[in-house]
């Protein structure tokens, strides 16, 4: 399967099934001399593994992070870094009844176009198991881009629903189990979520990722973008289905005055009036917060029956049982970040090789 990894300079590849032993990364081109540890990792990793709440997938899986190479005496060497990641609460029986069958909305009918052959335990290669692969490359990233890029997630969005910008307080991020920064929104999700749960269904969310610290200057013009490259990385996670950069689609309802980020001069250099790019121009940071949101469909893994085929052609009704997320959109929050965090890295690497000067 080609396509399994991601970046140009910092560049990971990630491997492994939903219910395989294990899944893991290797991540390339990390400076040496960078303090890095398991419970480095393992910090990201616990924000994202799956049975934290009752709004989540039921499998309890530890994610212990174990590091099998490239780190010696708790420094980088500049090697390759492998981790692993044990799979540890499989229940391959509940995939059986689907084994033949195509759930509608999901990958399983393409897969098996490609390719010939499925995984059906957990959608194999195609599960978001596979993106605490992703997380762990992420808290290397972050390493790489030190405490003066700030990275931060969460819930603006769950169904229809959406928070009120009024209300947003960034403490309530870690304070319910919606990554959400609106005190109402996420009472009301709870509510929302606790009878779509019941009803074995599942809703869409919108999660947006802000970057703060990043300097101007990283990026590059035409084909590797920084916001280019972002918009890859937020579409390759599990069920999202659009990106936008700062105002995104808003901006086409915009007049061209009302667009414009006007600039002053600060005290420490070019002071922008507003950020409706989403702190990126012409593919270039600009020093501004970068804003980047992404949308995820519902789970297609649902009890409610719905129409579909099976390998022989017969029209059928698909319902699937097992433990699934009702807003895949929560977990997703810190695999926005671990992707922000990976592209910054990558161009931060690019920016220092290339364009550097002093």
């Amino acid at each position: 399967m080609a396509g399994s990894s991601f970046g140009t300079l910092f560049r990971f590849t990630t491997w492994g099934e939903s219910h395989g032993p294990a899944i893991g990364v290797v991540v390339d081109g990390v400076p040496s001399l960078i303090e890095l540890g398991a419970d480095d990792i393992q910090l990201w990793l616990d924000r994202r593994k799956p049975g934290q709440s009752k709004f989540t997938t039921q499998r309890q899986e530890p994610d212990k992070v174990e590091i099998l190479s490239g780190v010696f005496e708790g420094q980088t060497t500049g090697t390759p870094i492998s981790l692993l990641i044990r799979n540890e609460d499989q229940r391959s029986r509940d995939y059986g009844q689907i084994k033949d069958s195509y759930r509608p909305g999901h990958a399983d009918i393409t897969y098996e176009a490609k390719y010939g052959i499925r995984d059906y335990r957990g959608g194999g290669r195609s599960s978001a198991r596979e993106t605490a692969s992703r997380v762990a490359a992420g808290a290397i990233a972050r390493k790489i881009l030190g405490p003066e890029v700030a990275i931060r997630g969460y819930l603006i969005q769950i169904g229809q629903d959406r928070i009120d910008p009024l209300r947003f307080d960034p403490h309530e991020i870690e304070r319910n189990p919606f990554w959400c920064p609106d005190a109402a929104a996420a009472a009301r999700w709870e509510e929302q979520l606790l009878e779509i749960r019941k009803a074995g269904s599942s809703v869409g969310a919108v999660i947006e990722v802000v970057a703060e610290g990043v300097p101007a200057g990283w990026g590059e013009p035409i084909y590797d973008k920084l916001d280019a490259d972002l918009a890859k990385a937020m579409m390759s996670i599990n069920a999202v289905k659009g990106v936008e950069i700062g105002d995104g689609f808003a901006a086409a309802g915009l007049r061209g005055e009302d667009n414009a980020d006007e600039i002053r001069m600060g005290n420490d250099g070019p002071r922008f009036l507003s950020n409706h790019a989403g702190g990126i121009l012409g593919g270039i940071s600009s020093g501004q917060p970068i804003v980047c949101r992404f949308a995820v469909k519902p789970t297609s893994s649902i009890l409610t029956p719905r129409r579909s085929i099976n390998r022989d052609g017969d029209e059928i009704e698909v319902a699937t049982k097992g433990r699934h997320d009702p807003c895949v959109g929560i977990r997703a929050v810190p695999v926005g970040e671990a992707m922000m965090a990976i592209v910054l890295a990558d161009h931060l690497l690019r920016h220092r090789g290339v364009y550097a000067r002093g």
